[in-house]
């Protein structure tokens, strides 16, 4: 990537979360870097472009992990390790959280995307707690498809957090953050053994 492009996202990264989509455009982000709409045209020819640049930079590294999870040790301190990675990468692109359904909705290659890797998310979601299950942290389901209904709520909540945050008045602090990653950590304590929840609350001593 060519470091002026590279200029490009930084400054409409910053604007966009600053200010949300709707509020951008091309010619406030050409002023934020010192250069003129024409010639940033010539990098993006819309903003829709660089929205769409910025989404897949940020999930670049979520579908790394996703893709990568048949190779994981999984323990409860690493569950709580890589939801706060994310939850943390999630902040850096915040503006793409607080509107996703209007990101969704107006962006096909985007929504493409992410519906496909919903469908990762949730196999992978699934693929842990069972491994969990077997090392004796997590207790055995106790219905069909109980740990699918989890895996769909720690999805959710995931991905509506940031949107939540701002929807109540509140600011993105690490505070916030810290706050949320409990609440969605907090949803696999109900399915932990007396181990794993001895495991649980040494987390967060």
């Amino acid at each position: 990537m060519s470091k002026t492009r590279e200029k490009i996202l930084q400054a409409s990264l910053k604007l966009f979360n600053q200010q949300g989509l709707a509020q951008v455009t091309i010619r406030q982000i050409a002023m934020e870097i010192g250069m003129s709409s024409g010639n940033l045209n010539y990098h993006f020819r819309k903003k829709e472009e660089i929205i769409e640049a910025l989404y897949f930079e940020m999930v670049a590294v979520f579908d790394e992990r996703v893709d990568r999870l048949d190779e994981a040790v999984f323990s409860l301190p690493y569950v709580h390790s890589e939801m706060k990675k994310s939850m943390q990468r999630m902040v850096a692109y915040q503006f793409i959280w607080i509107d996703l359904y209007h990101l969704l909705r107006g962006f096909p290659r985007i929504q493409a995307h992410f519906l496909e890797v919903w469908h990762k998310r949730k196999a992978g979601s699934l693929l842990l707690y069972h491994k969990l299950a077997q090392d004796g942290i997590m207790r055995p389901e106790k219905f069909p498809g109980e740990y699918e209904q989890l895996a769909i709520r720690m999805i959710n909540l995931s991905d509506s957090w940031l949107n939540a945050t701002v929807l109540y008045g509140k600011k993105v602090t690490k505070a916030v953050l810290e706050e949320n990653l409990k609440l969605l950590f907090g949803l696999l304590f109900p399915y932990l053994t007396e181990s794993g929840e001895a495991v649980y609350q040494k987390i967060f001593l």
